[in-house]
Parts: structure tokens; sequence; C-alpha cells
């Protein structure tokens, strides 16, 4: 009997322990930290990528031709529709001159809609050298409440006018713009290609997205390195006052004239920042620990490359020139935890 309950016990306490480990499997717990889960997070579906059709293919090609247009100067007729014109204006409410309502020598190029209703039309049938003025109405809902719904009258002068020349889309064109295509039905190819890895990397940069911020959701800071905490607060706050000092403004008055809160209420600001970096740099290390993911040389250069590509610099040497080895390594774990994270998360259907 005494040996059937010992069995019975042992039996229990191991499928505890078992239970145990699969829960636990799914979180960690450290001295500063706890994440409950991050191995198979959930997350809502994310829309697969879809390919490209040929109507986003010859939009992507259409603003390939508007980059390299080149500006033919008018003069010997008004303003029209597309023209690019260069104008002063000054804008008046109740004959007095407005914050933001006057500038010079401003490229405006009719039909992009970036004035309020009226103004670009008004500019039309005018030519160079002509200056007159146009009355409008700010719209009810305009972003600016010290204007909206109000009238106003505006002095325009037109300076210069230039029209825009699109280039023939030809073979010599594809070849001046593109290193893997020789002809226009290769580029038309080489474009869709390119537009469906876009939205290839869009749709994984939306899951590792997600999955990393559930982890994040899913992690509580126990205790924070405060000496940490103090040195990227410092070296924010510094960067402030810096500016502050450029602009000749004390670092007070700049926070509350940039910030629009009290220095104060801006350092508590500071230290929050500093708190969601180190909470990331801190999930990563756990996690790298915990599940053994490891830079060698080799997957450092690699992740060094894309890091290159992502934000835009030229080459690897480039990127290393502006920033430190040792920030690079932290980056390039980050990727590969946040990879490993992204693999082993699920994707819950949409109901």
């Amino acid at each position: 009997m005494k040996k059937r309950v010992m069995m019975l016990l042992t039996g229990i306490l191991a499928s505890a322990a078992m239970l145990a480990g699969c829960s636990g499997s799914k979180g960690l717990e450290t001295d500063a930290l706890s994440i409950s889960v991050y191995k198979g997070v959930e997350i809502p579906e994310v829309d697969k990528p879809v390919e490209a059709t040929d109507e986003e293919v010859e939009g992507a090609i259409q603003t390939t031709l508007q980059m390299n247009a080149t500006q033919e100067e008018i003069t010997d007729r008004p303003v029209e529709e597309g023209d690019t014109a260069t104008i002063d204006f000054t804008g008046k409410i109740d004959g007095q001159e407005f914050e933001g309502g006057s500038a010079t020598d401003y490229p405006l190029t009719i039909g992009s809609g970036v004035f309020i209703e009226g103004f670009e039309d008004s500019v039309i049938g005018h030519g160079i050298g002509e200056t007159y003025d146009w009355p409008g109405k700010f719209p009810d809902d305009y972003p600016s409440a010290e204007v909206a719904g109000k009238d106003v009258v505006f002095t325009i002068t037109v300076k210069s006018i230039a029209k825009s020349s699109l280039p023939e889309l030809s073979d010599n064109f594809v070849r001046s713009v593109s290193k893997k295509s020789e002809n226009v039905e290769e580029y038309r190819e080489e474009v869709k290609k390119q537009l469906d890895a876009d939205n290839t990397e869009n749709y994984e940069d939306q899951v590792n997205q997600a999955v990393w911020q559930k982890v994040l959701d899913n992690t509580e800071i126990k205790k924070y390195p405060e000496d940490e905490i103090k040195e990227i607060s410092d070296s924010l706050i510094e960067q402030y006052k810096s500016m502050a000092e450029y602009v000749g403004k004390d670092y007070e008055t700049y926070i509350k004239e940039q910030m629009g809160c009290s220095v104060e209420e801006f350092e508590k600001q500071v230290e929050d920042v500093a708190k969601s970096s180190l909470k990331q740099s801190m999930v990563t290390e756990a996690i790298a620990s915990k599940e053994k993911i490891k830079i060698g040389d080799k997957e450092y250069e690699e992740q060094v490359k894309t890091i290159a590509a992502e934000y835009g610099y030229e080459d690897v040497e480039a990127l290393k020139e502006v920033i430190e080895e040792e920030e690079l390594k932290d980056m390039a774990l980050n990727n590969m935890v946040r990879d490993w994270l992204k693999e082993h998360s699920v994707q819950v259907a949409k109901e």
C-alpha cells in the first residue's frame, strides 16, 4: 500500500513538474525581470503580402519618371495648371499680417493642393512680374485655431514660371536608372519584383514589431540599473542644453517653448525614455542568454549589412563611422532575438 501511494505521489509530482516545465519554458525570470511569455506569443493575424498589380507597377515607374523630370523655364505665357510658379505672398487678416502667412520665393506647383481652396487656382493666368490680391477664407476645421474660419487676403507676386518635362520611358532611360535591366520590358519586371519584395518586407516587419511589443508587454522589470538610467538621461538632457545654447536661450525657456512643459516634466519624460530603452536591452539579453543566441563574426557582419540598409547608409563602413561597435553589436543581437521570437510566434486568425 505504501509503495503504491508513493508511486502515485511520484507520478503526480512528476506530472506537476512537467506541467510547470511547459509553462515555464514559455517565459523566464531573472533577478532583474520577469517575462510571463516570450516563446510562442500570440498576435492577431497579419494580412499576408499580395502580389503587385500592373497598376502599381506603372505607378512606381511614373514616380521614377517624375523624379527624373527636368524643369523648363517659361517666359512667354502666364501660369497654367501643372506649372511650378515661384511666388512671394503675404497674408493679412483684418488688415494685419499673421504668423506663417507670408513667404518669399516659394515654389508652388499648381494643383498640388498644399494651400487653402482657391489659392492655387488664383495664380493661373498671371504672368511673371504680376502682383494681385486674392481674397479667401480658411476652412472651419483648419489645424491652426487662430485663423480657422477667418477671411484672409493674400497679396501674391509671380516671380518665375517653370514646367516639368518627363523623360520618355525608353530603353536608354531604363539603362540610366537601373543596373539590372536593359530594356523597358525587363524594367517592368524588375519593378514588379521590387514591389513584391517590399510587400513581403513590410509584412515581416509588421509581424516582427507585433511580436516584440507583445513580449515587452509581457515583461515586468523588477529593478533597473540606476547608473545606466542616469547615464542615458544625462546624455539626452545634455543634448537639449546644447541645442538651447546654440539658439541663444536658457535651458528652461527652450524646454518650455519646444516641448510645451516644465523642465521637471521634461526630465521625467527623459527618464521614462531611458527606462524604455533599457527595458528592451534587458529583455534582449535575457532571452539571448536563455536561448543561447550568440553573435559570431559571420552573424555580426550579416546583421551590420542589414542595419546599414535599414538606416539608409551607403555601405557598412559609413555606418561604422557613426555608430560604435559595441552599440552595433547590441543592435545586431536585438535583431537576432526579434527574428527568433517571430519564428516562434503564433498568429491567431481574425474572427
